[in-house]
């Protein structure tokens, strides 16, 4: 049996939690993990990533569930994760995407406080099955490398543009 050693998990299992709501936080305080704050959506580089490109796109308010969004920030919510996949698909050139959302504890939401939804990039044969058969993820590039590919991008995106 080989060995696949990830010792960065451990700032996670181990490391001390930030104080107060992620998304909240990532806003002002997290611009290496931020890439984009509109007036009503923001995106965010997923500290602890599935793999490569893995964002969450919340809404800027803080709310936990899908009924608390007003028509218009639905529109927009939908519209960043749109956005968030050309971008992806522009810069790192997946296969396809996970595209969902958690709601609740027991159905996996880790910040179930503030809706987010995951926008996971996938490549034909990434190794995400080691998730299922060994409890590993490889992760071949370092989420500040991915957040500096990525950022410029973000930087262009203007929601007034949008249809």
């Amino acid at each position: 049996m080989k060995t696949l050693w990830a010792p960065w998990r451990m700032e996670y299992i181990l490391g001390e939690k930030d104080k107060g709501c992620v998304f909240c936080l990532a806003q002002k305080e997290r611009p290496e993990y931020t890439l984009f704050v509109g007036r009503t959506t923001m995106v965010v580089a997923n500290k602890y990533p599935y793999i490569n490109g893995h964002l969450l796109v919340a809404p800027v308010r803080h709310i936990s569930r899908l009924d608390e969004l007003s028509l218009e920030e639905m529109g927009l919510l939908t519209k960043t994760v749109e956005q968030s996949i050309a971008i992806l698909k522009k810069v790192m050139n997946p296969d396809g995407f996970n595209v969902g959302l958690n709601l609740g504890k027991v159905a996996g939401a880790g910040v179930e406080e503030h809706l987010h939804f995951h926008i996971v990039p996938r490549w034909f044969g990434d190794v995400n099955a080691l998730a299922v058969f060994a409890d590993v993820r490889v992760i071949p590039e370092h989420i500040l490398a991915t957040h500096a590919n990525l950022k410029p991008h973000f930087a262009e995106m203007d929601p007034s543009k949008w249809k």
